[in-house]
């Protein structure tokens, strides 16, 4: 049976501008993504929101995932707040496992955000969910949360995102997509 280390953001501390943190809004598209990959038989462990990142990935690490998969939402720096928008996807630069997996939901976000050409796959060495977890792994930043537009897209759009990000999974893992 394929699996996955399901990680919402832990960071309650990171506050949306329309209201509610990014730990809030990335929790809900993780509820919105569970039916979806349960019904796909794909077992999934999800991170606790009161675990700490260390733990998250210790947790991640224990186990034989195919995918370790971090749900997030991004902030501009300060001298471009609210002016930054679209989806990010990280993998890590020497994963050609995570680099497919980022390809396959930055092709499917594409298709679900307002602007397609603002979806980018971004390798990176820094992020400590690509870096220090053992399983191919992905982080999303699915939109800004600093900006209105991206914000409300996210919040008015949590079963698309679940959904999407679903269907991203079955298709990396290579098992048909069934809805609940």
């Amino acid at each position: 049976m394929p699996s996955i280390y399901l990680s919402p953001s832990l960071q309650e501390f990171n506050p949306y501008i329309i209201g509610g943190s990014e730990e809030y809004y990335m929790n809900l598209v993780a509820d919105a993504m569970m039916p979806y990959l349960l019904a796909s038989g794909i077992s999934v462990t999800r991170n606790n929101p009161t675990d700490t990142l260390a733990q998250a990935i210790n947790q991640s690490n224990a186990g034989n995932y195919d995918l370790h998969l971090a749900l997030h939402s991004n902030s501009a720096p300060e001298h471009l707040s609210g002016q930054l928008q679209g989806p990010d996807v990280y993998y890590y630069t020497t994963s050609a496992a995570g680099k497919r997996a980022a390809d396959i939901i930055a092709g499917n976000l594409k298709a679900i955000y307002p602007n397609p050409n603002l979806v980018t796959v971004l390798p990176t060495t820094t992020l400590a969910e690509l870096r220090r977890t053992k399983a191919p792994a992905v982080l999303v930043e699915i939109a800004y949360h600093d900006n209105y537009e991206d914000a409300n897209w996210i919040a008015d759009n949590i079963n698309a995102i679940g959904y999407n990000l679903a269907l991203s999974v079955t298709e990396f893992l290579g098992v048909p997509f069934i809805e609940p």
